[in-house]
């Protein structure tokens, strides 16, 4: 297979790097001169792929990172930080909104490029980090060290299959590889096709790469292991979760068994609601959607309570006999959120058996028998009784756990619990089809959920 030309689409064009390079410089020049202006002791620097040079073309985001020393009180941090981030953006007719991670910070548009402003102390050792920010520097430094000029290339073709793949993006939303781990398995590899072969090979859960050898790979136990060159104390691999890690194996086998440049293309469905909504119907499983209101808060704080939501909520009605075929979640991020149940059970019987003590526990025979009397008898030496069930059909179960009084069952997300008690609705997925003005996203969801596999072949 032709790589050069799959590189030469990937790889940022010499006026692409030119103006990326030139923007970045004009801004890091008026944050500089606006915090000397202001006696501000802070100086700007960039980072992230644009300031390692290991971007895909057209997918630039420039992030620029401006530190104060360490002796820097955090409520000066951010309040002069962001205030040297405003101005910025104001200053080049920009757009601008605030943001959180593990502190506030700032991203502007700035001629068509996304742009981050984002206070941090400027540490000259790991011990002296305040915020998991303050390291990003050093991971600059260490990669712009570290890889090779020619290994660059090699981090845009991993970078591209694994976008390819839906696995890239260490964000709660996709829980894949972030580009920082990207580049030091290039750098431990050596290229992208051993990159492939080894994990094709040598990957299973708590697989471990130390680079630095600092002999701390064994403190962690996500399923791979990267501990950070620059923080013994941190697994780079954390945010990445076994799904992911194990689609990534699929596919670099899939590819090195028939290698294609398909698979350096975002493959995007091409969804028909009819389709979708047929295929739904062969099934012959029971489709809920529970729908509510979106928060306003920040995409990486929404996704992890969505998920813990819809996790209980399974759990929820599992434990009370209904069975759960499969389950999922989608949101627009500032309106909707749609949690997806879908059931090979739905509907149970009155009756149930329970299970009660062994012939043999008397002191517990005795209670059980107190209770249910001549209800009770024994299969093989155990004491079984039959009760009536409390809830045979799964949508009248949760209306009745979403009630105020009933809400100690689910754990919620902290901020989703008020907006969908308040106000939320639930739908028979095929009558939702029916009657909805469905947005294309959504549609794209819902296929992604009946073809899981649609992305790991080419």
């Amino acid at each position: 297979m032709d790589y050069q030309k799959i590189i030469k689409k990937i790889r940022p064009s010499e006026s692409e790097e030119k103006e990326i390079q030139s923007l970045s410089t004009h801004l890091i020049k008026i944050i500089n001169e606006n915090a000397h202006e202001n006696c501000i002791n802070a100086q700007a620097v960039l980072v992230g792929s644009v300031g390692k040079g290991t971007w895909i073309s057209g997918k630039a985001d420039i992030d620029i990172f401006i530190k104060f020393t360490t002796d820097t009180s955090a409520d000066d941090l951010k309040e002069k930080g962001l205030y040297l981030g405003k101005k910025c953006i104001e200053m080049v007719d920009g757009e601008y909104e605030l943001r959180y991670a593990s502190h506030p910070y700032i991203t502007g548009l700035i001629e068509n490029y996304t742009v981050d402003f984002v206070p941090c102390y400027d540490i000259q050792n790991i011990k002296e980090m305040k915020s998991a920010v303050d390291r990003t520097i050093a991971h600059t430094e260490y990669v712009i060290k570290t890889l090779k000029t020619e290994q660059k290339d090699e981090v845009l073709l991993l970078k591209s299959f694994m976008k390819s793949i839906d696995t890239y993006g260490s964000e709660f939303k996709v829980g894949g590889f972030a580009g920082y781990l990207c580049e030091l398995l290039i750098i431990n590899y050596g290229s992208f096709l051993e990159v492939l072969k080894s994990s094709s090979v040598e990957w299973k859960p708590g697989y471990q790469i130390d680079l630095a050898k600092h002999g701390t790979a064994s403190h962690y136990s996500e399923p791979l292991v990267v501990v950070d060159p620059v923080d013994k104390n941190r697994n780079v691999a954390a945010a990445l979760t076994l799904q992911k890690m194990s689609e990534f194996v699929n596919a670099s086998r899939n590819f090195l068994n028939k290698p294609s440049p398909s698979y350096f293309i975002q493959k995007e469905p091409n969804v028909d609601l009819k389709d979708i909504k047929e295929e739904f119907i062969k099934r012959s499983t029971k489709c809920i959607l529970l729908a509510f209101k979106a928060p306003n808060i920040p995409a990486d704080a929404l996704y992890p309570q969505i998920k813990k939501t819809e996790k209980s909520i399974v759990q929820l009605v599992e434990r009370n006999g209904f069975k759960t075929f499969g389950s999922d979640s989608w949101t627009d991020e500032k309106n909707k959120i749609l949690i997806l149940l879908e059931f090979d059970t739905w509907k149970l019987p009155q009756i149930k058996k329970h299970y009660g003590p062994p012939v043999w526990s008397r002191n517990h025979e005795n209670k059980f028998l107190k209770k249910y009397t001549k209800k009770a008898w024994l299969e093989e030496d155990r004491w079984v009784a039959l009760v009536k069930r409390e809830h045979t059909n799964v949508e009248n179960l949760l209306e009745i756990v979403l009630s105020q009084d009933k809400t100690g069952f689910i754990k919620f997300g902290k901020h989703i619990k008020s907006n969908l008690l308040d106000e939320y609705e639930l739908y028979d997925l095929i009558k939702f089809l029916d009657s909805q003005k469905i947005d294309n996203n959504l549609l794209k969801f819902l296929f992604l959920y009946l073809h899981k596999n649609w992305k790991l072949w080419r």
